[in-house]
C-alpha cells in the first residue's frame, strides 16, 4: 500500500503535466486558427490575381495578333519587292552582258564566265516562268553565242600555244641514265601554266553548262597533230644531222645549255655498221692465226689486191648478203628506234596533260583517238620495213633484213611501256604493236632460213672463184652475217622459236621451256635453237665449199682453198662468241674443223710427191761404189735430177701465186714442206753429188739444199 505522502506527490506531478498539456493544446488550437485565416486570405489574393490575369490576357491577345499580322504583311511586302527586283534583273541581263559576250573571253575569262552564269540563270527563269516571252529567245541566243565564243577560245588557245616538241628536247627525254653521270628529269611543258588553267576552266564549263563534247574532238585533233609532227620532226632531225655531221646528237640537259653546251651522242643500235666496218678493216688486213692482241697482218702482193677487190665487190654487190649496208640505212633504222621511244615518252606526257582537261569518263577514248595518227605512222613504217625485208629476201639481200633485228629487239624491250601507255584503249589499238612484232619475227625467221638455204645452194662455182685459193666471198659473208647475230642472240633465237622450228632442227620442245602464252620461250631453249641454226649454216657452207673446190683442176689448189676457208671459219669462231654458241649443241665443232684443216694440209703435201718421188730412195738406181756406171744408169740419174729440178721450179712458180692469209698457217705449211723436201734432196745429193754420171754436173745439180729451202719459203708470197 502506497504511503499517503507519496500518493499526494504523485498526484501533484500528474496535475502539473496535465496543465502543461492543456496549455500546449490551447497553443496548437490558436495556431490552427491563425493558419486557416492566412489560408483564406491567400486564396482570396490568388483568386483576385487570377481574375486580373484573365482580364489582362483578354486585353493583350487581340493586340498581339494584330501586331503579328502587321509584321507578316511587312515581310511579304519586302519579299515581293525583292522578287520584283530579281525578276526585273533578268530582263536586264541581255543588255548588261551583251557587250562582254560580243567582245569575247580573250584576256578576261573570269568576267566572261560570270556573265555566262547570269545569262544561264536568266534562261532558266524564263523557261520556268515565261516560256513564251521574247526575252527567253534573246537570252538563249546570247547564251549560244557565248558558248560558241568559249569553244572558239578553247580552239584558239590550244592552237596558238600547242607547239611541237623539239628533237633536241625529245632526245634529252629519251636518253638513258648512262648518258650522263647525273641524269636530270626533263619536263615537257605543252602549254604555259596560265593558258593551261584557262583551258581547264573552259573545258569544265563546257562539260557542266555547255553540255558540249565537240571541244574534245578539237582537243585530240590539235594534240594529235602536234604529237605526230613532233615524232616526224625527230626523224627529220636524224636525217639532217647525219647528212651534215654523220651522227645525230642531243645537247646536254636544258639547265646546262646556257653555260656549257655539250654534244651528247645518241646511242646506235650496235652492229648496224659492223659488216661494213669489218669488211673495210679486212680489206686492209688478213686474219692472223694467233689468239689475243691484234691478229690482223698486212697482206702482200696479189693476195692484197684480190682481197681488196673481193671485199669491195662484197660491199657493192646488190645481191650479196652484205648489200645495201650504207649510212642511210643506218640512219633510217636509228631514227625509227628513237621515234618508237619518243612515241612512248610523248604519249605518256600527253595522257598526263589530258587528265587535267578532259573529263574522266572521256579520257581513254579521247587519248585513243589522239595517238592514232602517230601510232599508225609508226606501225605503217614498221610494216614498210617488213615489206622491204621481204623483198630483200627474194633478191637474197640479207643485210637489209638485219635492220629488222635491232628494231625488233627495241620493240620487244619497249613493249611493257607500250602496254602501260595503251592501257584502257581499244583492243585494236593495243594489238597494233604485238602484230608488228609478230610480222618482224616471222620475216626474220624467214630471212634466217632463206640465208641458210642460200648458203647451201649458192650456184656460183665457176665465176668469182679466187684464183689464188684464198677465202671465198661466200665464207666471209656468211661468217660476218653470223657474227652480227651475236648482238641479237635473244632476238634471233626468239625469231626461230616463234616459228616453232624445233622440229626442223630436231630439238624436242620441253613444256618447261615455254611460258603459259605458248609464244615466249626460255632463253636456254632459244640459245640451243640459235646454236643449231648456226651449225646448220656452217654445215651448209662446208658442203658448198666442197662443191666449189671441185672447180679447181689442181687438187693441191683445191686443198689450199678448203684449208683457207676452214681456217678462216675456225679463227673467226674463236675470235668471237660464236664458238661458245656453236658448242651449245656441237661440242666437237672446234676439233672437227682442226681435223678438216689438217686433212687439207695433207692433201696439199701430196702434190709434192711428183717432185720428191724423183729423188726417193726406192726409185733410185742401185750401183756398186767404184764401178763405172752404165749409160742406162747415168741416164736414169740425169732424169731424176731433171725431173726434180723441173718439178720444183714448176710447183714453186705455180704455188707462189697461191695465197694463205694466215701467217701462222702459212709458215707452218712452208716449214713442214721444206723439211720434207730438203731432207729428201739432201740424201739424194749426198748419194749422187760425187758420182760421175755427167760431164756437166752444174747442168743437173742446179740447187743447193739451202736454195731449195729458200724457194719453198717464197711459196704463197707474190711479192717474192
Amino acid at each position: 500500500m502506497i504511503p499517503p505522502q507519496e500518493a499526494s506527490a504523485r498526484r501533484r506531478e500528474i496535475e502539473d503535466k496535465l496543465k502543461q498539456e492543456e496549455e500546449t493544446l490551447s497553443f496548437i488550437r490558436d495556431s490552427l486558427e491563425k493558419s486557416d485565416q492566412l489560408t483564406k486570405n491567400m486564396v482570396s489574393i490568388l483568386s483576385s490575381f487570377e481574375s486580373r490575369l484573365m482580364k489582362l490576357e483578354n486585353s493583350i491577345i487581340p493586340v498581339h495578333k494584330q501586331t503579328e499580322n502587321l509584321q507578316r504583311l511587312q515581310e511579304n511586302v519586302e519579299k515581293t519587292l525583292s522578287c520584283l527586283d530579281h525578276v526585273i534583273s533578268y530582263y536586264h541581263v541581255a543588255t548588261d552582258t551583251e557587250k562582254i559576250i560580243r567582245e569575247g573571253p580573250t584576256g578576261r575569262l573570269e568576267e566572261y564566265l560570270g556573265s555566262m552564269a547570269k545569262i544561264q540563270k536568266a534562261v532558266e527563269y524564263f523557261q520556268d516562268n515565261s516560256p513564251d516571252s521574247p526575252e527567253l529567245n534573246k537570252v538563249k541566243l546570247l547564251f549560244e553565242r557565248g558558248k560558241e565564243s568559249l569553244e572558239s577560245e578553247f580552239r584558239s588557245l590550244m592552237t596558238r600555244h600547242s607547239k611541237i616538241v623539239s628533237p633536241v628536247l625529245i632526245l634529252d627525254l629519251i636518253s638513258g641514265d648512262d648518258e650522263l653521270e647525273v641524269q636530270e628529269d626533263v619536263a615537257l611543258e605543252h602549254l604555259p601554266e596560265s593558258v593551261l588553267q584557262d583551258v581547264i576552266r573552259i573545258s569544265r564549263w563546257l562539260v557542266e553548262y555547255g553540255r558540249n563534247q565537240d571541244f574534245m574532238n578539237v582537243y585530240y585533233q590539235i594534240r594529235s597533230s602536234q604529237l605526230d609532227r613532233s615524232i616526224k620532226g625527230l626523224k627529220e632531225h636524224f636525217r639532217k644531222s647525219s647528212s651534215s655531221s654523220g651522227v645525230p646528237y642531243s645537247p646536254a640537259i636544258p639547265n646546262k645549255r646556257k653555260d656549257t653546251p655539250t654534244k651528247k651522242p645518241v646511242k646506235r643500235p650496235g652492229t648496224i655498221r659492223k659488216a661494213q666496218n669489218l669488211l673495210k678493216q679486212y680489206s686492209q688486213h688478213g686474219l692472223d692465226g694467233k689468239k689475243g692482241g691484234s691478229n690482223l697482218i698486212p697482206l702482200e702482193g696479189h693476195e692484197h689486191d684480190f682481197r681488196v677487190k673481193h671485199l669491195s665487190e662484197a660491199l657493192n654487190d646488190k645481191h650479196g648478203p652484205l648489200a645495201g649496208r650504207d649510212d642511210m640505212l643506218d640512219v633510217e633504222t636509228d631514227a625509227y628506234i628513237h621515234c618508237v621511244s619518243a612515241f612512248v615518252k610523248l604519249a605518256q606526257s600527253e595522257y598526263q596533260l589530258l587528265t587535267d582537261i578532259i573529263p574522266e569518263h572521256h579520257q581513254k577514248k579521247t587519248f585513243d583517238s589522239l595517238i592514232q595518227d602517230a601510232l599508225d605512222g609508226l606501225m605503217i613504217e614498221g610494216e614498210n620495213i617488213v615489206s622491204a625485208a621481204r623483198k630483200a629476201i627474194i633478191r637474197h639481200d640479207f643485210s637489209t633484213v638485219l635492220t629488222v633485228f635491232p628494231i625488233l629487239r627495241h620493240l620487244k624491250q619497249t613493249k611493257p611501256e607500250f602496254d602501260q601507255v595503251l592501257q584502257g584503249t581499244a583492243a585494236s589499238t593495243k594489238n597494233k604493236l604485238p602484230s608488228l612484232i609478230t610480222s618482224m619475227e616471222t620475216i626474220g625467221a624467214k630471212a634466217l632460213e632463206d640465208f641458210a638455204d642460200n648458203i647451201k645452194n649458192d650456184p656460183d662455182k665457176e665465176y668469182n672463184m679466187p684464183k689464188d685459193g684464198t677465202v671465198h666471198e661466200l665464207t666471209s659473208n656468211a661468217i660476218l652475217f653470223l657474227q652480227q647475230l651475236l648482238d641479237f642472240q635473244e632476238t634471233a633465237g626468239a625469231m626461230l622459236a616463234s616459228q616453232v622450228l624445233g622440229d626442223t632442227y630436231n630439238i624436242p620442245l620441253d613444256p618447261r621451256e615455254t611460258s603459259s602464252s605458248a609464244t615466249s620461250y626460255s632463253s636456254e631453249f632459244s640459245k640451243r635453237l640459235l646454236s643449231t641454226y648456226i651449225c646448220k649454216v656452217l654445215g651448209n657452207l662446208q658442203l658448198n665449199l666442197l662443191s666449189k673446190s671441185k672447180v679447181y683442176e689442181d687438187p693441191a689448189l683445191s686443198a689450199i682453198f678448203l684449208h683457207n676457208n676452214y681456217n678462216y671459219i675456225l679463227k673467226s669462231l674463236e675470235k668471237s662468241e660464236l664458238i661458245q654458241l656453236v658448242a651449245v649443241t656441237q661440242k666437237t665443232a672446234e676439233c672437227s674443223y682442226r681435223e678438216h684443216i689438217q686433212q687439207q694440209i695433207q692433201t696439199y703435201q701430196r702434190s709434192w710427191l711428183k717432185v720428191t718421188d724423183y729423188i726417193a730412195e726406192k726409185n733410185l738406181p742401185v750401183f756398186q761404189p767404184g764401178v763405172k756406171l752404165r749409160d742406162k744408169e747415168r741416164q736414169m740419174i740425169k732424169e731424176r735430177f731433171k725431173g726434180f729440178n723441173d718439178g720444183l721450179e714448176e710447183l714453186c712458180k705455180i704455188q707462189k701465186a697461191w695465197a694463205i692469209p694466215d701467217t701462222e698457217q702459212r709458215d707452218k705449211i712452208r716449214q713442214a714442206q721444206k723439211n720434207i723436201v730438203k731432207e729428201a734432196y739432201r740424201a739424194f745429193l749426198h748419194r749422187y753429188s760425187s758420182v760421175p754420171f755427167t760431164k756437166n754436173p752444174e747442168k743437173y745439180i742446179k740447187y743447193r739444199v739451202e736454195q731449195v729451202g729458200d724457194m719453198i719459203d717464197r711459196l704463197f708470197d707474190t711479192s717474192a
